[in-house]
C-alpha cells in the first residue's frame, strides 16, 4: 500500500495548546477545544477561518459532541464537567464530579463516561445530565477510554500503568492488564473489527491485544521516540493513526502492525511541538491534527 500526505490548511486561532477534538453535524465539520478554554468550530466550506463555539474557565483536557441533544459535554482541567446546550447557547449544568482533569468523555446510548486525575470514572445520565455512579478505579490519574461494543465492555487505561476492561452495566472489573505499559496510558482505541485493543503509552509504545483472546498480548512495537498520545483507526480502511510528542504521526497497517508512513515538520511541514490529538473526517480522506504549537492541521491522505 502506498500512501500520499498533502497538507491542506493549517488552523490558527487558540491561544493555547489544542488538547481534544471532536466530530460534529456533517462528515467534513469538527470540533477543537484547547486550553484557553475555547470549543471552536470548523466547517470545510469556510476553511481556514473558524468560529468561536463555547467558551468556559480553564483548560479543556476532554470534549464529546451529542448529536440528538445537540450538546456539548467538555471537561477541564479542575475536573469540571460542563453541559452546554448548542441551540440555545445554554449552560445546563457545571458538575464537579472530578478532582484535577477530566482526561476523556465518551457517550454511549443514553449514558456518558468520563475519567477524573483523582482515579475515578463516572457514569452519567444523559438526559438528566447527572453523574448515576462514580467507581475509584485507581489512586491514579485515569488517561484514556474506549469502549468494545462486541463484549459490552469499557476499557481504561490509568496512570499506574495498568489497563481495567469493565462491564459496561455493572461496572465491575472484568480483568486488569498489569503494568500494561511502563508509564501511563495515555491511548487506546479498538481496530474496527474489534479483533485487537490498541494501546500507547507515556513509554512511547504501541502494543496490541487480542480482545477475543481475554486481551493476550500480540506486539510490542516501539511507535515513537517519545509519549505516544493519541490512537485514531480509520473508519473504512485498515489502518490506524499514532501522535506523539516526538512531533510526528505515524500510520500503520491494522493488520500487519508494520509502519506504512510518517507525516514530520521536515518534509510535510507538520507541527513543531507535541502533536495531542487526531480526527479522521470525510469518510477518512481526510486527518485533523491538534498540537501544543496552538494550531490544528488538515491532512489529505490518499492510499493507494
Amino acid at each position: 500500500m502506498s500512501i500520499s500526505i498533502h497538507k491542506k490548511h493549517q488552523l490558527k486561532g487558540h491561544r493555547a495548546a489544542v488538547y481534544a477534538l471532536s466530530p460534529y453535524t456533517s462528515p467534513d465539520s469538527f470540533l477543537s477545544a484547547s486550553g484557553d478554554g475555547w470549543v471552536a468550530l470548523w466547517e470545510h466550506q469556510k476553511l481556514p477561518d473558524g468560529q468561536l463555539l463555547a467558551q468556559i474557565e480553564g483548560n479543556i483536557f476532554s470534549l464529546c459532541y451529542l448529536p440528538k441533544q445537540h450538546w456539548l459535554v467538555i471537561g477541564n482541567m479542575y475536573g469540571g464537567v460542563h453541559w452546554i446546550d448548542l441551540a440555545t447557547n445554554k449552560n445546563l449544568k457545571n458538575s464537579l464530579v472530578h478532582k484535577k482533569g477530566v482526561y476523556a468523555i465518551e457517550a454511549i446510548g443514553e449514558e456518558l463516561y468520563s475519567l477524573g486525575g483523582q482515579g475515578c470514572l463516572s457514569k452519567w445520565s444523559i438526559e438528566q445530565q447527572k453523574p448515576l455512579e462514580t467507581l475509584q478505579l485507581s489512586n491514579k490519574s485515569l488517561r484514556s477510554l474506549c469502549y468494545n461494543s462486541a463484549q459490552d465492555e469499557l476499557i481504561v487505561g490509568a496512570s499506574d500503568c495498568n489497563i481495567y476492561v469493565l462491564d459496561r452495566q455493572s461496572l465491575t472489573i472484568k480483568q486488569t492488564l498489569q503494568q500494561a505499559h511502563d508509564n501511563s496510558v495515555f491511548a487506546l482505541a479498538l481496530t474496527s473489527d474489534k479483533q485487537y485493543l490498541l494501546s500507547g503509552g507515556r513509554d512511547a509504545y504501541l502494543r496490541i491485544w487480542n480482545s477475543n483472546n481475554n486481551y493476550k498480548k500480540v506486539e510490542d512495537i516501539p511507535a515513537h521516540w517519545f509519549t505516544l498520545n493519541y490512537i485514531a483507526p480509520h473508519p473504512n480502511l485498515p489502518i490506524i493513526a499514532t501522535a506523539s510528542r516526538d512531533k510526528t504521526i505515524r500510520l500503520w497497517n491494522s493488520e500487519t502492525f508494520k509502519p506504512i508512513g510518517t507525516i514530520d515538520t521536515m518534509i510535510h511541514g507538520g507541527h513543531p511541538n507535541s502533536i495531542n490529538s487526531l480526527l479522521w473526517i470525510n469518510n477518512g480522506s481526510q486527518l485533523i491534527s491538534c498540537s501544543d504549537d496552538r494550531t490544528l492541521i488538515v491532512w489529505d491522505v490518499e492510499f493507494v
